[in-house]
Protein backbone atom coordinates (compact mmCIF):
# COMPACT_ATOMS: atom_id res chain seq x y z
CA UNK A 1 0.00 0.00 0.00
CA UNK A 2 2.67 2.48 0.82
CA UNK A 3 4.38 1.76 -2.76
CA UNK A 4 1.40 2.36 -4.40
CA UNK A 5 0.65 5.78 -2.34
CA UNK A 6 3.79 6.23 -3.73
CA UNK A 7 3.67 5.98 -7.16
CA UNK A 8 -0.16 7.57 -6.73
CA UNK A 9 1.76 10.89 -5.23
CA UNK A 10 4.25 10.96 -7.74
CA UNK A 11 2.02 10.54 -10.79
CA UNK A 12 0.27 13.89 -9.54
CA UNK A 13 3.13 15.31 -8.71
CA UNK A 14 4.79 15.28 -11.80
CA UNK A 15 2.00 16.94 -14.34
CA UNK A 16 1.89 19.50 -11.66
CA UNK A 17 5.16 20.27 -11.67
CA UNK A 18 4.58 20.33 -15.99
CA UNK A 19 1.46 21.94 -16.36
CA UNK A 20 1.66 24.41 -13.70
CA UNK A 21 5.17 25.39 -13.27
CA UNK A 22 7.92 24.17 -16.03
CA UNK A 23 5.46 25.69 -18.81
CA UNK A 24 4.96 29.36 -17.50
CA UNK A 25 8.23 29.13 -16.55
CA UNK A 26 9.22 28.53 -19.76
CA UNK A 27 7.19 30.32 -22.14
CA UNK A 28 8.34 33.41 -19.68
CA UNK A 29 11.93 32.99 -19.96
CA UNK A 30 11.85 33.51 -24.14
CA UNK A 31 13.20 36.71 -26.04
CA UNK A 32 9.95 36.55 -27.75
CA UNK A 33 7.71 38.16 -25.34
CA UNK A 34 9.75 41.37 -26.04
CA UNK A 35 8.61 41.01 -30.10
CA UNK A 36 6.89 44.08 -29.97
CA UNK A 37 8.05 47.74 -30.06
CA UNK A 38 5.35 48.74 -27.81
CA UNK A 39 6.75 46.79 -24.77
CA UNK A 40 9.32 50.26 -24.68
CA UNK A 41 6.91 52.76 -24.76
CA UNK A 42 4.45 50.64 -22.02
CA UNK A 43 7.99 50.95 -20.02
CA UNK A 44 8.68 54.24 -20.77
CA UNK A 45 5.41 55.41 -19.88
CA UNK A 46 5.72 53.63 -16.38
CA UNK A 47 9.38 55.38 -16.04
CA UNK A 48 7.68 58.83 -16.45
CA UNK A 49 4.81 57.84 -14.04
CA UNK A 50 7.79 57.10 -11.27
CA UNK A 51 10.13 60.13 -11.77
CA UNK A 52 7.35 62.62 -11.64
CA UNK A 53 4.70 60.60 -9.43
CA UNK A 54 1.86 61.63 -11.70
CA UNK A 55 0.23 60.50 -14.05
CA UNK A 56 0.35 62.58 -17.46
CA UNK A 57 -2.57 64.47 -18.89
CA UNK A 58 -0.97 65.53 -21.76
CA UNK A 59 1.41 63.34 -24.37
CA UNK A 60 5.01 63.90 -22.80
CA UNK A 61 6.62 62.13 -25.56
CA UNK A 62 5.79 62.86 -29.44
CA UNK A 63 6.56 65.94 -31.01
CA UNK A 64 3.39 65.45 -33.55
CA UNK A 65 1.13 65.04 -30.47
CA UNK A 66 2.91 67.07 -27.82
CA UNK A 67 0.92 68.60 -25.18
CA UNK A 68 -2.19 67.31 -26.79
CA UNK A 69 -4.77 65.56 -24.32
CA UNK A 70 -3.53 62.11 -23.48
CA UNK A 71 -3.75 59.57 -19.88
CA UNK A 72 -2.40 56.21 -20.46
CA UNK A 73 -5.30 54.01 -19.52
CA UNK A 74 -3.28 50.81 -18.59
CA UNK A 75 -1.06 53.15 -16.08
CA UNK A 76 -0.55 50.64 -13.66
CA UNK A 77 0.70 47.95 -15.78
CA UNK A 78 2.91 50.22 -17.16
CA UNK A 79 4.34 51.14 -13.48
CA UNK A 80 4.49 47.77 -12.40
CA UNK A 81 6.49 47.18 -15.47
CA UNK A 82 8.75 49.88 -14.97
CA UNK A 83 9.39 49.32 -11.36
CA UNK A 84 10.24 46.01 -13.01
CA UNK A 85 12.74 47.28 -15.27
CA UNK A 86 14.26 49.38 -12.94
CA UNK A 87 15.17 46.47 -10.96
CA UNK A 88 16.95 43.89 -13.29
CA UNK A 89 15.95 45.63 -16.72
CA UNK A 90 14.62 43.39 -19.46
CA UNK A 91 15.20 40.00 -16.77
CA UNK A 92 12.37 41.29 -14.48
CA UNK A 93 10.02 42.30 -16.50
CA UNK A 94 10.43 38.60 -17.99
CA UNK A 95 9.94 37.57 -14.75
CA UNK A 96 6.92 39.34 -14.04
CA UNK A 97 6.11 38.07 -17.40
CA UNK A 98 6.52 34.42 -15.93
CA UNK A 99 4.80 35.38 -12.21
CA UNK A 100 1.65 36.73 -14.51
CA UNK A 101 1.58 33.18 -16.50
CA UNK A 102 2.30 30.90 -13.37
CA UNK A 103 -0.66 32.60 -11.96
CA UNK A 104 -2.91 31.17 -15.27
CA UNK A 105 -1.30 28.07 -15.17
CA UNK A 106 -1.64 27.54 -11.14
CA UNK A 107 -5.50 28.67 -11.70
CA UNK A 108 -6.30 26.65 -14.18
CA UNK A 109 -4.54 23.60 -13.61
CA UNK A 110 -6.29 23.34 -9.83
CA UNK A 111 -9.22 23.96 -11.12
CA UNK A 112 -9.24 21.33 -13.66
CA UNK A 113 -7.98 18.84 -11.35
CA UNK A 114 -11.08 19.32 -9.60
CA UNK A 115 -12.66 17.78 -12.26
CA UNK A 116 -10.43 15.60 -14.59
CA UNK A 117 -7.69 13.65 -14.45
CA UNK A 118 -3.56 15.80 -14.14
CA UNK A 119 -2.46 14.46 -17.24
CA UNK A 120 -5.72 15.74 -18.65
CA UNK A 121 -5.58 18.66 -16.87
CA UNK A 122 -1.83 19.09 -18.31
CA UNK A 123 -3.83 18.60 -22.24
CA UNK A 124 -5.77 21.22 -21.22
CA UNK A 125 -3.06 23.51 -19.99
CA UNK A 126 -1.19 23.22 -23.69
CA UNK A 127 -4.22 23.64 -25.63
CA UNK A 128 -4.82 27.18 -23.83
CA UNK A 129 -1.42 27.90 -24.32
CA UNK A 130 -1.13 26.89 -28.12
CA UNK A 131 -3.81 29.80 -28.31
CA UNK A 132 -1.50 31.98 -25.69
CA UNK A 133 1.56 31.91 -27.61
CA UNK A 134 1.56 34.10 -30.44
CA UNK A 135 -0.19 37.03 -28.15
CA UNK A 136 2.73 36.06 -25.54
CA UNK A 137 4.24 39.52 -25.34
CA UNK A 138 5.64 41.64 -21.82
CA UNK A 139 2.89 44.24 -22.61
CA UNK A 140 -0.24 44.96 -20.31
CA UNK A 141 -2.61 42.24 -21.36
CA UNK A 142 -0.35 39.22 -20.24
CA UNK A 143 -0.93 41.08 -16.43
CA UNK A 144 -4.08 41.03 -17.04
CA UNK A 145 -4.70 37.39 -18.29
CA UNK A 146 -3.93 36.36 -14.63
CA UNK A 147 -7.00 38.57 -13.55
CA UNK A 148 -8.87 36.78 -16.44
CA UNK A 149 -8.20 33.41 -14.51
CA UNK A 150 -8.71 34.57 -11.34
CA UNK A 151 -11.82 36.45 -11.35
CA UNK A 152 -13.07 33.40 -13.20
CA UNK A 153 -11.92 30.73 -10.53
CA UNK A 154 -14.05 33.56 -8.07
CA UNK A 155 -16.94 33.55 -10.15
CA UNK A 156 -16.96 29.39 -10.42
CA UNK A 157 -16.28 29.12 -6.67
CA UNK A 158 -19.49 31.48 -5.78
CA UNK A 159 -21.78 29.53 -7.86
CA UNK A 160 -20.29 26.46 -5.79
CA UNK A 161 -21.51 27.97 -2.41
CA UNK A 162 -24.39 29.08 -4.33
CA UNK A 163 -23.82 32.89 -3.51
CA UNK A 164 -22.57 35.91 -5.05
CA UNK A 165 -18.56 36.94 -4.61
CA UNK A 166 -17.93 39.00 -1.51
CA UNK A 167 -18.26 42.39 -2.45
CA UNK A 168 -14.59 43.00 -1.30
CA UNK A 169 -14.09 40.67 -4.73
CA UNK A 170 -15.21 43.92 -6.88
CA UNK A 171 -11.88 45.38 -6.16
CA UNK A 172 -10.22 43.10 -8.17
CA UNK A 173 -12.64 45.26 -11.54
CA UNK A 174 -10.36 48.36 -9.98
CA UNK A 175 -7.06 46.97 -10.25
CA UNK A 176 -8.29 45.29 -13.68
CA UNK A 177 -9.28 48.55 -14.99
CA UNK A 178 -6.30 50.25 -14.37
CA UNK A 179 -4.58 47.28 -15.88
CA UNK A 180 -6.01 47.35 -19.34
CA UNK A 181 -9.47 47.54 -21.42
CA UNK A 182 -10.14 43.83 -21.16
CA UNK A 183 -11.73 44.43 -17.67
CA UNK A 184 -15.15 45.18 -19.85
CA UNK A 185 -14.97 41.31 -20.65
CA UNK A 186 -14.58 41.11 -16.66
CA UNK A 187 -17.95 42.76 -16.12
CA UNK A 188 -19.41 40.66 -18.75
CA UNK A 189 -18.24 37.42 -16.49
CA UNK A 190 -19.48 38.32 -13.77
CA UNK A 191 -22.48 39.08 -15.55
CA UNK A 192 -23.14 36.34 -17.21
CA UNK A 193 -22.17 34.59 -13.46
CA UNK A 194 -25.17 36.05 -12.05
CA UNK A 195 -27.95 35.37 -15.07
CA UNK A 196 -26.09 31.34 -14.22
CA UNK A 197 -27.47 31.39 -10.66
CA UNK A 198 -30.69 33.42 -11.45
CA UNK A 199 -31.38 30.45 -14.44
CA UNK A 200 -30.31 28.08 -12.08
CA UNK A 201 -31.64 28.82 -8.83
CA UNK A 202 -35.32 28.07 -8.11
CA UNK A 203 -36.10 30.67 -5.52
CA UNK A 204 -34.32 34.20 -7.19
CA UNK A 205 -35.07 36.97 -3.98
CA UNK A 206 -31.77 35.63 -2.77
CA UNK A 207 -29.87 35.92 -6.29
CA UNK A 208 -30.46 39.29 -7.17
CA UNK A 209 -30.39 40.33 -3.31
CA UNK A 210 -26.99 39.26 -3.72
CA UNK A 211 -25.72 39.20 -7.22
CA UNK A 212 -27.12 42.78 -8.01
CA UNK A 213 -25.14 44.90 -5.15
CA UNK A 214 -22.01 42.86 -6.44
CA UNK A 215 -23.18 43.86 -9.81
CA UNK A 216 -23.45 47.54 -8.90
CA UNK A 217 -19.87 47.71 -6.73
CA UNK A 218 -18.55 46.19 -9.77
CA UNK A 219 -19.68 49.12 -12.04
CA UNK A 220 -18.53 51.30 -9.48
CA UNK A 221 -15.20 49.64 -9.20
CA UNK A 222 -14.41 50.72 -12.54
CA UNK A 223 -15.20 53.87 -12.63
CA UNK A 224 -12.34 54.47 -9.91
CA UNK A 225 -9.65 55.17 -12.81
CA UNK A 226 -7.88 58.37 -13.67
CA UNK A 227 -10.70 59.32 -16.42
CA UNK A 228 -13.27 58.00 -14.78
CA UNK A 229 -16.54 56.89 -16.85
CA UNK A 230 -14.02 58.08 -19.76
CA UNK A 231 -11.97 54.77 -19.05
CA UNK A 232 -14.68 53.17 -19.15
CA UNK A 233 -15.76 53.68 -22.69
CA UNK A 234 -12.09 53.91 -23.72
CA UNK A 235 -12.04 50.73 -24.96
CA UNK A 236 -15.38 50.55 -26.77
CA UNK A 237 -14.40 53.71 -28.39
CA UNK A 238 -10.98 51.85 -29.52
CA UNK A 239 -13.16 49.04 -30.36
CA UNK A 240 -14.52 51.64 -33.26
CA UNK A 241 -11.99 53.14 -34.68
CA UNK A 242 -11.20 52.88 -38.25
CA UNK A 243 -7.23 52.18 -38.32
CA UNK A 244 -8.00 48.84 -36.45
CA UNK A 245 -7.58 46.71 -39.89
CA UNK A 246 -4.30 47.78 -40.02
CA UNK A 247 -3.18 46.88 -36.81
CA UNK A 248 -2.59 42.88 -36.83
CA UNK A 249 -4.44 41.69 -33.40
CA UNK A 250 -7.25 43.87 -34.07
CA UNK A 251 -7.92 42.05 -37.40
CA UNK A 252 -10.48 39.06 -37.70
CA UNK A 253 -9.23 35.70 -36.61
CA UNK A 254 -8.15 33.59 -39.63
CA UNK A 255 -6.47 29.76 -40.59
CA UNK A 256 -3.12 31.52 -41.98
CA UNK A 257 -2.86 34.11 -39.28
CA UNK A 258 -3.47 31.66 -36.31
CA UNK A 259 -4.00 28.19 -37.66
CA UNK A 260 -3.29 26.66 -33.98
CA UNK A 261 -6.26 28.50 -32.77
CA UNK A 262 -8.63 26.84 -35.22
CA UNK A 263 -6.45 23.54 -34.17
CA UNK A 264 -7.29 24.13 -31.02
CA UNK A 265 -11.00 24.99 -31.89
CA UNK A 266 -11.13 21.80 -33.90
CA UNK A 267 -9.85 19.47 -31.37
CA UNK A 268 -12.67 20.56 -28.75
CA UNK A 269 -15.05 20.38 -31.05
CA UNK A 270 -14.17 16.72 -31.22
CA UNK A 271 -13.75 16.46 -27.34
CA UNK A 272 -17.79 17.50 -27.15
CA UNK A 273 -18.92 15.48 -29.75
CA UNK A 274 -17.23 12.50 -28.06
CA UNK A 275 -17.72 13.31 -24.16
CA UNK A 276 -21.28 15.30 -24.64
CA UNK A 277 -20.73 17.44 -21.67
CA UNK A 278 -23.50 18.97 -19.73
CA UNK A 279 -22.38 22.69 -19.37
CA UNK A 280 -25.03 25.10 -17.58
CA UNK A 281 -26.92 26.96 -20.90
CA UNK A 282 -25.72 30.82 -19.93
CA UNK A 283 -22.15 28.89 -19.28
CA UNK A 284 -22.21 27.91 -22.76
CA UNK A 285 -23.37 31.09 -23.69
CA UNK A 286 -20.61 33.15 -22.41
CA UNK A 287 -18.18 30.46 -24.38
CA UNK A 288 -20.20 31.48 -27.40
CA UNK A 289 -20.03 34.81 -27.48
CA UNK A 290 -16.63 34.87 -26.51
CA UNK A 291 -15.58 32.76 -29.24
CA UNK A 292 -17.12 35.19 -31.53
CA UNK A 293 -15.59 37.94 -30.01
CA UNK A 294 -12.35 35.67 -31.08
CA UNK A 295 -13.71 35.15 -34.46
CA UNK A 296 -14.08 38.55 -35.08
CA UNK A 297 -10.54 40.18 -33.30
CA UNK A 298 -7.00 37.96 -33.04
CA UNK A 299 -6.39 39.93 -29.76
CA UNK A 300 -9.65 38.04 -27.93
CA UNK A 301 -8.78 35.01 -28.76
CA UNK A 302 -6.49 34.71 -25.31
CA UNK A 303 -9.64 35.52 -23.01
CA UNK A 304 -11.63 32.79 -24.94
CA UNK A 305 -8.89 30.28 -24.27
CA UNK A 306 -8.41 30.90 -20.31
CA UNK A 307 -12.02 31.04 -19.52
CA UNK A 308 -12.96 28.22 -21.58
CA UNK A 309 -9.96 26.37 -20.53
CA UNK A 310 -11.30 27.11 -16.50
CA UNK A 311 -15.23 26.00 -17.73
CA UNK A 312 -14.79 22.98 -19.56
CA UNK A 313 -13.18 20.72 -17.04
CA UNK A 314 -16.32 20.87 -14.72
CA UNK A 315 -18.91 19.40 -17.57
CA UNK A 316 -16.20 17.25 -18.87
CA UNK A 317 -15.47 15.62 -15.42
CA UNK A 318 -17.23 12.21 -15.11
CA UNK A 319 -15.59 11.28 -12.03
CA UNK A 320 -14.32 13.35 -8.72
CA UNK A 321 -10.78 13.65 -8.72
CA UNK A 322 -8.53 14.50 -6.31
CA UNK A 323 -8.19 18.55 -5.79
CA UNK A 324 -5.17 20.19 -5.19
CA UNK A 325 -4.08 20.43 -1.23
CA UNK A 326 -2.64 22.94 0.34
CA UNK A 327 0.61 21.35 0.62
CA UNK A 328 0.75 20.77 -2.99
CA UNK A 329 -0.21 24.57 -3.27
CA UNK A 330 1.90 25.93 -0.71
CA UNK A 331 4.75 24.12 -2.72
CA UNK A 332 3.75 25.36 -6.02
CA UNK A 333 3.54 28.92 -4.74
CA UNK A 334 7.07 28.67 -3.43
CA UNK A 335 8.96 26.81 -6.49
CA UNK A 336 6.86 29.54 -8.87
CA UNK A 337 8.11 32.09 -6.42
CA UNK A 338 12.11 30.70 -6.43
CA UNK A 339 11.54 30.12 -10.55
CA UNK A 340 10.52 34.33 -10.80
CA UNK A 341 13.34 35.20 -8.33
CA UNK A 342 15.82 33.15 -10.43
CA UNK A 343 13.91 34.53 -13.82
CA UNK A 344 14.92 38.11 -12.59
CA UNK A 345 18.72 37.55 -11.89
CA UNK A 346 19.10 36.06 -14.79
CA UNK A 347 20.92 38.06 -17.68
CA UNK A 348 17.92 37.99 -20.80
CA UNK A 349 19.20 38.87 -24.15
CA UNK A 350 17.12 40.22 -26.87
CA UNK A 351 17.43 39.36 -29.94
CA UNK A 352 18.13 42.34 -32.98
CA UNK A 353 14.86 43.28 -34.84
CA UNK A 354 12.73 45.91 -35.33
CA UNK A 355 10.79 45.36 -32.09
CA UNK A 356 14.72 45.65 -30.39
CA UNK A 357 16.46 48.31 -32.64
CA UNK A 358 19.66 48.94 -30.06
CA UNK A 359 22.10 48.91 -32.19
CA UNK A 360 20.43 51.09 -34.84
CA UNK A 361 19.51 53.55 -32.82
CA UNK A 362 23.03 53.66 -31.20
CA UNK A 363 23.83 54.86 -35.22
CA UNK A 364 22.15 57.75 -35.12
CA UNK A 365 24.35 61.20 -34.40
CA UNK A 366 23.61 62.47 -31.11
CA UNK A 367 23.38 66.24 -33.25
CA UNK A 368 20.23 64.70 -34.78
CA UNK A 369 18.57 63.10 -31.80
CA UNK A 370 16.45 66.11 -31.27
CA UNK A 371 15.57 67.13 -34.29
CA UNK A 372 11.90 66.01 -36.19
CA UNK A 373 11.98 62.23 -37.22
CA UNK A 374 10.16 60.26 -39.74
CA UNK A 375 10.45 56.57 -38.15
CA UNK A 376 9.21 52.83 -38.59
CA UNK A 377 5.47 52.22 -36.45
CA UNK A 378 7.29 49.47 -35.14
CA UNK A 379 10.42 51.68 -34.15
CA UNK A 380 8.71 54.58 -32.45
CA UNK A 381 8.94 52.45 -28.64
CA UNK A 382 12.00 52.19 -28.35
CA UNK A 383 12.82 55.62 -29.49
CA UNK A 384 10.78 57.02 -26.64
CA UNK A 385 12.61 54.62 -23.95
CA UNK A 386 15.81 56.02 -25.86
CA UNK A 387 14.47 59.62 -25.01
CA UNK A 388 13.67 60.28 -28.80
CA UNK A 389 10.30 61.98 -29.87
CA UNK A 390 8.94 60.00 -32.83
CA UNK A 391 6.56 60.76 -35.45
CA UNK A 392 4.26 58.37 -34.53
CA UNK A 393 4.45 55.05 -31.82
CA UNK A 394 2.33 52.39 -30.63
CA UNK A 395 -0.60 54.60 -29.62
CA UNK A 396 -2.51 54.10 -32.70
CA UNK A 397 -5.70 55.66 -30.40
CA UNK A 398 -4.47 59.19 -29.32
CA UNK A 399 -2.99 59.64 -32.61
CA UNK A 400 -6.71 59.11 -34.13
CA UNK A 401 -7.74 57.52 -37.59
CA UNK A 402 -6.61 60.57 -39.54
CA UNK A 403 -3.13 60.46 -38.45
CA UNK A 404 -2.37 56.79 -38.92
CA UNK A 405 -4.22 56.90 -42.13
CA UNK A 406 -1.82 59.49 -43.38
CA UNK A 407 1.01 57.54 -41.79
CA UNK A 408 0.11 54.41 -43.98
CA UNK A 409 0.00 56.59 -46.85
CA UNK A 410 3.77 57.93 -46.32
CA UNK A 411 4.83 54.25 -45.37
CA UNK A 412 3.10 52.73 -48.55
CA UNK A 413 5.73 55.61 -50.14
CA UNK A 414 3.27 57.85 -51.54
CA UNK A 415 5.00 60.61 -52.61
CA UNK A 416 2.72 63.68 -51.95
CA UNK A 417 1.92 62.54 -48.57
CA UNK A 418 5.62 62.65 -47.81
CA UNK A 419 5.97 65.61 -49.26
CA UNK A 420 2.61 67.30 -47.25
CA UNK A 421 4.50 65.60 -44.04
CA UNK A 422 7.86 66.79 -45.24
CA UNK A 423 6.44 70.42 -45.45
CA UNK A 424 4.46 70.22 -42.11
CA UNK A 425 6.80 68.66 -39.59
CA UNK A 426 10.53 69.18 -41.08
CA UNK A 427 11.74 66.07 -40.79
CA UNK A 428 15.62 66.14 -40.56
CA UNK A 429 16.43 62.40 -40.43
CA UNK A 430 14.46 59.25 -41.35
CA UNK A 431 15.08 55.53 -38.93
CA UNK A 432 13.08 52.42 -40.75
CA UNK A 433 12.58 49.07 -40.66
CA UNK A 434 14.08 47.07 -43.61
CA UNK A 435 10.71 45.73 -44.41
CA UNK A 436 9.52 49.12 -45.28
CA UNK A 437 10.97 48.63 -48.92
CA UNK A 438 8.34 51.24 -50.42
CA UNK A 439 9.11 54.23 -48.62
CA UNK A 440 13.24 53.11 -48.40
CA UNK A 441 13.04 53.45 -52.18
CA UNK A 442 11.12 56.76 -52.05
CA UNK A 443 13.93 58.40 -49.67
CA UNK A 444 16.22 56.96 -52.30
CA UNK A 445 15.51 58.96 -55.28
CA UNK A 446 14.26 62.07 -53.19
CA UNK A 447 16.90 64.74 -53.46
CA UNK A 448 18.30 66.41 -50.38
CA UNK A 449 17.97 62.98 -48.71
CA UNK A 450 20.97 60.29 -48.16
CA UNK A 451 21.55 57.00 -46.56
CA UNK A 452 23.38 56.95 -43.57
CA UNK A 453 23.75 53.64 -42.05
CA UNK A 454 22.33 50.79 -43.05
CA UNK A 455 21.69 46.38 -41.82
CA UNK A 456 19.31 43.82 -41.71
CA UNK A 457 16.81 45.51 -39.81
CA UNK A 458 16.50 48.97 -40.60
CA UNK A 459 18.28 51.81 -42.22
CA UNK A 460 19.21 55.70 -41.16
CA UNK A 461 18.37 58.34 -43.42
CA UNK A 462 19.68 61.98 -43.31
CA UNK A 463 17.95 65.35 -45.10
CA UNK A 464 20.97 67.33 -45.84
CA UNK A 465 20.73 71.12 -43.76
CA UNK A 466 20.82 72.96 -47.76
CA UNK A 467 17.68 71.37 -48.33
CA UNK A 468 15.29 71.89 -45.19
Amino acid sequence: MPEEGGRSAIGSLVPLLIGALLIPVALGSSATIFGDGDVSWHIATGEWILNHRTIPHTDPFSFTWAGKPWVPIEWLAELIEAAAFRLAHYSAVAALVTAALLVVHGLVYSNAVRSIRPWAAVVLVIAMDAVLIPMLLARPHVLAWALVALWTWVMLRARERRRAPPLAAALLMTVWANLHGSFVIGLAIAGAFGLDALVAEKDRKPVLREWVPFGLACAIAVLINPNGLSGVIHPLRMANLGMLPLIDEWKPSSLAVTPYFFGVLALVAVVLVVRRPRMPPVRALLIVGLLALALMQVRHQAVFAIVTAMLLPGPLGRTVAEPLNRRAAAMLAGAGALFVAIRAVLPMQLPYNGANPWPLIARVPPALRSQPVLNGYSMGGPLILSGIRPFVDGRGDMYGDAFIFNYKRISDGDPAAFAAAQKKWGFRWAILPAETTKLIALLDRTPGWRRAYGDAVGVIYVRDATSA
